[in-house]
Formats: C-alpha cells, sequence, structure tokens
C-alpha cells in the first residue's frame, strides 16, 4: 500500500469552482486547540489558501480560523460557545480532547450549526467525523517497519504526542497491539514530545542516561530531528528513528543516507491539508447533501525513493502535505456510504 501516491494524485485535481448558491451565504469556523508545532502552522496555512479561495469563488461567505492560546479543552470549550453565538453555521474542530468538548459541540449541534472533526476527534456522536486509521497505518505499521528493519530486534524508545489526545491514543494503541507480536523488540522508555522538536530533544535528554543501547524510535512526528540531536549531544549511538514528514526531518535523513553506510528509514504523517478535507465536508453537510457520520482518508507516507520528490516540495520549517479538493472529497463521501 502506497498512500502517498494516492494522495499525490488528489492534488492534481483543480479546485472544484461550481460555487452552490445555498451555501453562498453561510459561515465556517476552525476550531483549533493548539499551533505550536510546524504541522498545525502548516494546517493553518491549508485552512487560509482554501478557504480564502472558496470566500472568493463565493462557495461560501467566510472561512474563519480561532487558535486557543493554550492546550487545554476547557478554553477551546468556551472557544465553540463562543462561535455558536457569533452565528457561524458550520464548525471544523481539531479537538483537544475526545470527551472533554463533547458539551459544547452538542451545544453547537443544538443550534443546527454543523460540526465537522478532523485530526483530535470528539466522541460526540452529533459530529462528523474525518477519521484516519492511526492505530493501523500509522501507529502498528511503524511498527512493522521497525521490524523489518531490525531483524534481529533490540530496545525501543517510544515518543509519544500531546497526552490527552486521540491521536496519541489512536497510535498508541497501535503501537502495543503490533508490538506484542514481535517479542524480539522491546519498550524500554516512553516520553511525551508534544509532536515537536525542542520539546523531543529535551524530554528525550531527560531520560537517555538512564537508559540501555536503543536499537530504534518509535514516534508520532514532529519529533524526529529532536530525539536525533538528543541522541547525539549524549554522544550515543543514533538509532533507528521513525520519522514525521518535517522538513528538518527529511533534510536529516538525506544527510544521514548520503553518509558512508546511509541510512534507511520510513516517515509518515497525516498530512496538514486534511483541514481542507473537513472543510469541504462541512461545505457538503451545508448544501444539504447527504453524508455518512464518518469519512475516512488515509496518511501520507515517504519513503526512500520519495525522499527527495517530497523534501524539494517542503519549505524549510514546513511539513510535507497535500490539499483536498472539493471534487476529491465529494468523491470520497460517496465511496463512504
Amino acid at each position: 500500500m502506497k498512500p502517498s501516491i494516492a494522495l499525490a494524485a488528489l492534488v492534481a485535481l483543480p479546485l472544484a469552482t461550481s460555487a452552490l448558491a445555498d451555501t453562498s451565504g453561510k459561515k465556517v469556523a476552525l476550531s483549533n486547540n493548539y499551533a505550536g508545532n510546524s504541522w498545525r502552522q502548516a494546517m493553518l496555512q491549508s485552512w487560509d489558501k482554501v478557504g480564502k479561495q472558496a470566500v472568493a469563488d463565493k462557495t461560501i461567505a467566510a472561512a474563519d480560523p480561532f487558535t486557543t492560546a493554550d492546550k487545554e479543552a476547557p478554553t477551546q470549550a468556551a472557544q465553540i460557545q463562543n462561535l455558536i453565538l457569533q452565528g457561524y453555521d458550520a464548525i471544523v474542530v481539531d479537538a483537544a480532547s475526545p470527551e472533554a468538548l463533547n458539551g459544547a459541540v452538542k451545544q453547537a449541534c443544538d443550534a443546527g450549526i454543523v460540526v465537522v472533526a478532523f485530526d483530535g476527534l470528539v466522541t460526540e456522536p452529533c459530529a462528523y467525523k474525518v477519521t484516519v486509521d492511526l492505530a493501523e497505518t500509522y501507529g502498528a505499521e511503524q511498527v512493522r517497519q521497525v521490524a523489518k528493519r531490525l531483524p534481529g530486534g533490540g530496545n525501543l524508545l517510544y515518543v509519544r504526542g500531546l497526552a490527552g489526545t486521540s491521536i496519541d491514543d489512536d497510535i498508541t494503541r497501535g503501537v502495543m497491539a503490533e508490538i506484542a507480536k514481535h517479542p524480539n523488540l522491546k519498550i524500554v522508555s516512553s516520553v511525551n514530545g508534544n509532536w515537536d522538536q525542542t520539546t523531543a530533544q529535551k524530554a528525550v535528554a531527560t531520560v537517555l542516561p538512564s537508559l540501555p543501547e536503543i536499537a530504534g524510535v518509535i514516534d508520532q512526528g514532529g519529533d524526529g530531528y529532536g530525539t536525533a540531536q538528543a541522541f547525539k549531544a549524549a554522544g550515543r549511538t543514533l538509532p533507528l528513528i521513525m520519522l514525521g514528514n518535517r522538513q528538518d526531518e527529511l533534510a536529516w535523513w538525506k544527510e544521514q543516507r548520503a553518509a558512508p553506510g546511509g541510512y534507511d528509514t520510513w516517515s509518515a504523517s497525516e498530512a496538514p491539508g486534511m483541514v481542507t478535507f473537513a472543510f469541504w465536508v462541512a461545505q457538503q453537510v451545508l448544501d444539504g447533501k447527504e453524508v455518512p457520520k464518518q469519512v475516512p482518508m488515509g496518511i501520507l507516507t515517504i519513503d526512500s525513493a520519495e525522499l527527495d520528490k517530497y523534501l524539494a516540495g517542503t519549505p524549510v520549517g514546513g511539513v510535507a502535505n497535500v490539499e483536498y479538493s472539493q471534487a476529491e472529497v465529494i468523491k470520497a463521501i460517496a465511496a463512504a456510504k
């Protein structure tokens, strides 16, 4: 399976230009709980790009982003309640917690507002959800990629994401289910890197002195480069590190690949442009289309053969990305029915 190829094909589709009169007066808001890493910054840029074009095409009246100043669910719940009062017709949510926002989400639904959750999901049944099987396609697949490259097994360090989010929970569930199938691989420690290089570097540096030799690192994206720097600063042997499609990680991988002995790893992440997928799902619901409560999509994976292509297309400080057209999302909705 090569999700990266499939996703790359999606961006070749032109942005749908058929403005629909019955959503041209509708206002859509993005409720985002966190913007402290390159993935979230790229996500906001994708929202801005596609939202502005949709407004210019008169497909909708507004596509406004709102990001909380912290990562706390109560703050985001209050933000959603404010969006209800401001009269938005749809709210796209990247949630700080699977359950803590359910009350605010239910209030929005009861007010007739369409709620679409993506990335960080909610469990409130009234919300539509853009789903990615992170347990299988990311968590479990990382372990399989490590097992393929470390046939002799070894000790692993697990760098987790933002505690309390559905993303961290789902990936970890997949990691633990798959690691049980590989008795020669052992997770000897885990830390929270918050999908951020600086946080990950500090967290890994703190635990390294107490750890045995580490053969591999599994993570959740956005922390591979920071992890590598922690090993380097500690004078430790560089392990196999799974990566998360960030430009600094990909550039570092290219450097390691060119060194004597080479370096072969695997990189994957949800594309930040999945926010545009959720945007078009909301627009289709507002348009009165029949949309399943869950609409699945894939992740963007990069192997050695694709490294140069994606690195060339990823800005410094950014993350490899694809965005979604209205036409593609309509196709995905039809397939999900």
